[in-house]
């Protein structure tokens, strides 16, 4: 079986989808795949499917949604001997679970590379760092579950995914920084710094590769453009953080050439 969640919703056995085209299913296909190898309780799901207002028909209605998807995957095991749907999605006291085989759910696979990266870094092999992130970042075809319409439980579990997706991009662009890679990133972060106008460490980011690049006024300009953002839209100044990093650009301090751990 093969799942992923990293952008549209797919799982396939033997080449065959099993992904329903009926919203409901298909969210709770979407939750067990995120929790796989995890029980998910039926209250968990009930939330997910109805929200507040659960219905009196829920608890059948449920065991119906669980039968639907567990044709399909019979019909796609079909012939054989050794696995049944049954052992696939499996029912457990309080909620099913999700059987799968290592590495075949996308956003394990990217979680296993985010931790390898995280420790790569801080163990200051930033090559290592930068690759593996790389990897895990290049898991993404889009939103996570970007064709699946999610309720509660899910709009939570996309929102930490998101956010974790940002922290490993961050991780990997200051890798590269470390690595004298600045030229090569100044593109993708003005894309960035365009995509997230207030989001200060990438503008802090664009900051350093930009003046690394010899371009010190791009530098302030990048500043410029965050600080006009967040007064109009917050009506906030930027970080004492990046007001540090705007000034040792204005005075050329020469830390910005030897290590951004000390401005930013």
């Amino acid at each position: 079986m093969e799942i992923k969640v990293l952008g549209p919703l797919t799982a396939h056995e033997r080449g065959i989808s099993l992904v329903p085209s009926a919203a409901k299913p298909r969210q709770i296909l979407a939750l067990l795949a995120l929790q796989a190898d995890h029980v998910v309780t039926v209250p968990t799901l009930m939330e997910e499917i109805w929200g507040p207002d659960v219905p009196r028909s829920a608890a059948t209605t449920l065991q119906t949604y669980i039968l639907q998807l567990r044709r399909r995957i019979a019909a796609a095991l079909a012939g054989d001997t050794e696995r049944s749907a049954k052992d696939v999605l499996v029912t457990q006291h309080g909620g099913y679970l999700l059987q799968v085989q290592p590495g075949q759910v996308d956003a394990q696979e990217y979680e296993q590379l985010t931790a390898s990266g995280r420790a790569a870094y801080d163990a200051q092999d930033y090559r290592a760092a930068s690759d593996l992130l790389g990897a895990a970042l290049a898991l993404w075809t889009g939103p996570a579950l970007v064709d699946v319409r999610v309720g509660s439980v899910l709009e939570l579990e996309v929102l930490r995914m998101d956010e974790n997706r940002i922290a490993a991009l961050e991780r990997r662009i200051d890798a590269d920084l470390r690595l004298g890679r600045h030229a090569e990133i100044v593109p993708e972060l003005r894309v960035l710094t365009a995509r997230h106008p207030m989001h200060e460490s990438f503008c802090a980011q664009l900051m350093l590769a930009t003046h690394r690049s010899g371009g010190a006024w791009r530098a302030l300009e990048a500043y410029q453009r965050l600080r006009e953002t967040l007064v109009e839209e917050l009506g906030l100044e930027p970080s004492p953080r990046l007001r540090r990093l705007q000034q040792a650009v204005l005075s050329a301090d020469p830390a910005l050439d030897l290590s951004v751990a000390t401005i930013v």
